[in-house]
């Protein structure tokens, strides 16, 4: 399958459409800490709790000086849906062919409910001002995972 990233990791470039259909890079973030989350399907419960906690925490992550960018399998019209509908501040990218997921090693074999399938990990990968892992998360759960990773970065409350 795919690599875990680890600390002190470059992070893979990529380029990526939003719902607008502009293609967003990494390297459009370079010189700003950045939150790269990877999320399994838009407007399903879990991804639609972590990306509302996200949009709800964007100011006070912002005044630390992070960006925000969400990564899924979905198409870029299931995109544009979820963000219109949960009102999404940030920018989230359709990575159709996983090939992202999998340079950030959040594809691979996932177990649900007894089932064992391949799949996209819920992770989050957080990337210094050069591109750098400062913190590498996988099998995150959605419920609470923006208070432990502000908890995990040092960001009070």
């Amino acid at each position: 399958m795919s690599h875990k990233l680890s600390v002190g990791d470059v992070a893979p470039d990529f380029s990526l459409q939003n719902s607008a259909d502009e293609t967003i890079t990494l390297s459009d973030f370079r010189g700003k800490k950045t939150i790269v989350y990877f999320y399994p399907k838009a407007s399903t419960p879990g991804c639609t709790k972590q990306a509302c906690d996200f949009r709800d925490n964007l100011s006070s992550l912002t005044a630390e000086g992070y960006s925000v960018i969400g990564i899924s399998p979905d198409a870029q019209q299931a995109i544009q849906k979820f963000e219109d509908k949960e009102s999404l501040n940030f920018p989230l990218l359709s990575d159709a062919d996983h090939t992202v997921a999998k340079a950030y090693g959040a594809w691979g074999e996932k177990k649900n409910y007894g089932k064992t399938y391949v799949g996209l990990i819920r992770s989050t990968i957080v990337l210094d001002e050069e591109g750098k892992v400062t913190l590498a998360q996988y099998n995150v759960r959605a419920t609470g995972h923006v208070a432990k990773l502000r908890r995990d970065l040092g960001i009070d409350s």
